[in-house]
């Protein structure tokens, strides 16, 4: 084993995997940047939509839900919330959280924020601006 390789081809197999996984790199680097435009959707940001992230931040919805792939797998993904449920269903499963999610037996339970109206809007509005974010069809479950 040691003949068939010797320092000099260990050396060639180094470089040559080296360079080849740099074009790699550069060429993908290349199709992101030259694809990302057409994904964007920075125009749609309203102060309203920004509102609604704060939201979400100040509560950390993120520590058990999934947002476009990234946070807690501990309560369902809502990318596509919005489109699959409505403005309206999610103000209402929001404002129908128990008080005390710690009296429901056996279930996990997303606990009352006692969001605003106001808040609420802003957080619907953050939903749907993140439905329309061309994900190249992530989740792959319609139900997240």
């Amino acid at each position: 084993m040691n003949n068939l390789f010797t320092k000099s081809l260990t050396r060639r197999i180094y470089y040559f995997g080296s360079v080849f996984f740099l074009i790699l790199f550069l060429v993908l680097t290349y199709d992101t940047i030259k694809t990302l435009p057409e994904r964007d959707h920075h125009e749609n940001l309203t102060p309203q939509v920004v509102s609604g992230k704060a939201v979400w931040e100040k509560n950390d919805c993120i520590g058990c839900h999934t947002l476009l792939g990234e946070g807690a797998y501990y309560a369902p993904e809502l990318s596509n919330v919005y489109e699959r449920r409505g403005a309206e269903f999610i103000k209402a499963w929001i404002k129908s959280r128990p008080a005390d999610p710690a009296n429901t037996s056996g279930r996990r339970q997303m606990p009352q924020f006692n969001l605003t109206e106001k808040e609420l809007d802003a957080l619907t509005a953050f939903l749907k601006w993140t439905s329309i974010i061309n994900t190249a069809n992530w989740p792959p479950n319609i139900e997240g």
